[in-house]
Order: C-alpha cells, then sequence, then structure tokens
C-alpha cells in the first residue's frame, strides 16, 4: 500500500512539473521525501499531494528538495586549477571563442566560477556561458548573485577581491560577471540540448540517477559537444566505458570527446 501511494505520488509529480523522479534512484529519493513529508506532518504521500497542490510554499520547498540545490564557487578546487591551467588554454588555442554550459548549475555558483576563471585566460567577449537549471527559484537567486560568505570558502583570493563587493554578511557578484552568463531553465531528462559546445560542466548531480538516466544523458552530452570539446564532472562521477560515448579522459573527471 505504502508503495503505491509513493508510486501515485512519484506520477502525479510528473504531471505537475515535469520532473520523472522514477529517472532517480530510488531508494535515496524515497527517503528524501519521506523525511520532507513526516515533517510537514503528513502522513502518506496522497495527503501530502493534495497540500503541495493548495500551498505554494509546500510545492516550492519540494522542488528544491527534489532539484538537491547544493553548490558553492570553485568546489573542490584543485579540479579547478586543471581546467584553468590545461584544458581551458587548449581550447582556446582551438577556437578564439568559446561555447560554454554549465548543466544543473543549481544557485550560480558554478557559470560564475567558469566567468571569474576565463577572466584570467581571455576577454569575457570570447565566452558564451548558458546556464541552466530545472529550479526556477534556484535560477532567480542564480541571476541575483547574492552569497552567503561560506559559499567563497575555496574561492581565490584575488577573484573574490576583484569580482565581489561584501555588503554586511552577504557577498554580491560583479555585474561584469552576472552579464557574461545567461540563465535558462532546463530538463536534463525531457529538454532538447543545444549542440557545438566547446565544454560543458555537470558536477554532482548525475550521482542521483539510476544507471539507465546516466546512459541516456552521457550519449546526450557527448551528442552536444563538438570533437575535441570536453565534459567535466563530479569527483565522484567517473565514466567507466567512456569510449561508449565517444570520450576519451584528457585528466581525472575530465572527458574529450573524439571524432565521431
Amino acid at each position: 500500500m505504502a508503495e503505491r501511494d509513493f508510486m501515485q505520488f512519484i506520477a502525479q509529480v510528473k504531471n505537475k512539473t515535469g520532473i520523472d523522479l522514477s529517472l532517480y534512484k530510488e531508494a535515496q529519493m524515497k527517503r528524501r521525501l519521506t523525511s520532507l513529508r513526516n515533517k510537514r506532518g503528513y502522513d502518506d504521500f496522497s495527503s501530502y499531494l493534495k497540500a503541495i497542490a493548495a500551498d505554494q510554499e509546500l510545492y516550492d520547498e519540494l522542488l528544491d528538495r527534489i532539484t538537491i540545490n547544493v553548490s558553492e564557487f570553485f568546489r573542490n578546487y584543485s579540479r579547478w586549477e586543471i581546467l584553468m591551467k590545461k584544458i581551458l588554454p587548449r581550447l582556446l588555442r582551438e577556437k578564439p571563442r568559446l561555447k560554454i554550459w554549465s548543466a544543473a548549475c543549481s544557485t550560480g555558483e558554478e557559470p560564475y566560477s567558469l566567468a571569474m576563471g576565463l577572466t584570467q585566460l581571455t576577454s569575457l567577449r570570447n565566452v558564451d556561458i548558458l546556464a541552466t537549471d530545472i529550479d526556477r527559484g534556484a535560477l532567480e537567486r542564480a541571476k541575483e548573485g547574492i552569497y552567503p560568505e561560506r559559499s567563497l570558502a575555496e574561492c581565490p583570493k584575488p577573484l573574490r577581491a576583484k569580482y565581489f563587493e561584501q555588503r554586511e554578511q552577504l557577498y554580491h557578484v560583479s555585474n561584469e560577471i552576472k552579464q557574461a552568463v545567461r540563465f535558462r531553465r532546463h530538463n536534463l531528462l525531457a529538454d532538447s540540448f543545444e549542440t557545438g559546445f566547446d565544454l560543458i560542466v555537470c558536477r554532482n548531480v548525475m550521482i542521483y540517477f539510476t544507471e539507465e538516466a546516466k546512459h541516456t544523458l552521457y550519449e546526450k552530452f557527448s551528442q552536444a559537444l563538438r570533437p575535441g570539446g570536453v565534459f567535466f564532472v563530479g569527483s565522484t562521477e567517473q565514466i567507466f566505458q567512456p569510449k561508449r560515448y565517444l570520450f576519451e579522459p584528457e585528466d581525472t573527471f575530465f572527458y574529450r570527446k573524439l571524432p565521431e
């Protein structure tokens, strides 16, 4: 009975939001949603669903929980050093103008990190950075570009000094960096992908998906990259059969697209 209750909830969430929770790891997602439901005082998912339909705040909270908004600037900084010292210089040698996608960008720390890092290598006029996420609330916060100090823990001090303005306890991203990024809502599991990217960054997201969903997404990311372009994944997301997707390792957690 409880399993049917949960599966009906998943089906209704898909109808309402377009998010197919069946493509996420079930045990992990079920734990997360059961905890949220119980916290709000509902004994089953059918009653929780009725409450969500009538309460925008509950609905927004659910979206925030299922879209996993966890981010910070230059997360796992040693990987960003490889990106800025090895990967981006190689891409810029091949093409003076880069097309970059920060997929599942959450509240914007990742695409803004990309923009700040690129200022050390080229003019931002030579870069097109697309940042997408499924959560409208996260995208609105990203566009505001205002962050607590903890989000900047790994941000290099020169970049922090140059591209942030501190007001009380919050840090505001400079307009120069904000204007370099275009934000758009996008559902990785349902929407089509643009093509011709030189670099795609999708980190700490794939771990939440089923193996079937990962396979589909790796294929779509590969098709979205130009030959020689790079797919940058999170520190727990190594691709075990990269050639299956026309990838070859260029460095740890960086995959270069092979010629088709």
